[in-house]
């Protein structure tokens, strides 16, 4: 299920260092908004997804989860003609809500993705900042745009610091963010140059942590669902369940259990293919909310 071609000779970035491995295996399913009317939803989900687990011979422990969902606030920036998303980059901006109070300093999260391993690789996502970052490089998998029953995989290459740890300054300022995120300098730095919320949407995200996965052979994968709404409008945009397995190397996932992860990945998509929204992810409704549609990498 997760595909790791790479040149015989490991390539490095500009100053020597070695290119960053995947290190995380994330399998997303997009899901129709209608049906999430209420928090009860998303433990009637977890119904399925243990039903589905069953029958496909992983292990599911959800005994201990309670309906607690957190709330976040996202925001996507982009130029006023795409520029970031139709070369393959999402900028965001989340907002973590603690007992219903949003905390003072933001995340900015962003990703590089792309289909092709060795080009999301390439991709050097290290900011140029002073402060604390991490470095997330995930494989996702997502059903195939047309049809139920199959996957495409994604590679997601991502930086994420505090909003804290950036430069002050104008922060919408494509010259300043270029400094912060070097692989921007390439989209071009006019002075007049800035990125602004996309579509005006503040999406709000109500996120429910569900049941571990256990694929056997130490391969295991938290799970949780969201839905997706309009803050100003509450407009329900979409839900999403996804479960992530983190390794160290590709070699820790063995054949037997990616094979269950892939075998349950593909029942659950026929057991839950009336919740199904094909051909398109998260950030791609934020984009088309207002029929102006990118030319995305997705």
């Amino acid at each position: 299920m997760l595909a790791t071609t790479r040149a015989a000779t490991p390539a490095t970035y500009s100053d020597g260092s070695p290119l960053d491995e995947v290190h995380y295996l994330e399998c997303k399913l997009i899901l129709k908004p209608d049906r999430f009317t209420a928090a009860e939803v998303f433990l009637e989900f977890g119904q399925i997804v243990a039903a589905t687990a069953a029958r496909c011979g992983v292990g599911y422990e959800g005994k201990g989860v309670a309906l607690r969902p957190e709330l976040r606030e996202i925001l996507f920036l982009d130029t006023a003609e795409y520029r970031l998303y139709n070369n393959a980059f999402i900028l965001r901006r989340r907002i973590p809500y603690v007992h219903g109070f949003p905390q003072p300093d933001p995340e900015i999260v962003c990703k590089f993705r792309h289909p092709d391993l060795d080009t999301a690789a390439g991709m050097d996502m290290r900011p140029g900042i002073a402060g604390r970052y991490r470095i997330k490089f995930k494989a996702e998998a997502l059903p195939l745009k047309d049809r139920v029953g199959g996957y495409r995989l994604l590679y997601s290459h991502n930086v994420e610091f505090n909003q804290s740890q950036a430069p002050e300054g104008d922060q919408t300022a494509m010259s300043l963010l270029a400094e912060i995120l070097p692989p921007l300098a390439a989209l071009g730095t006019d002075p007049s140059d800035h990125v602004a919320l996309v579509n005006q949407t503040f999406v709000e995200e109500v996120l429910q942590a569900l049941g571990v996965l256990d694929f056997g052979k130490g391969v295991t994968a938290e799970s949780n669902i969201a839905i997706w709404r309009d803050r100003a409008t509450h407009r329900r945009l979409c839900g999403e369940f996804s479960y992530q397995a983190k390794f160290k190397r590709r070699d820790d996932l063995h054949e037997k259990a990616m094979e269950r992860c892939r075998a349950f990945f593909l029942e659950l998509q026929q057991t839950a293919r009336e919740w199904l929204s094909l051909g398109t992810t998260k950030t791609g409704l934020v984009y088309r909310l207002k029929g102006n549609p990118p030319q995305a990498h997705e």
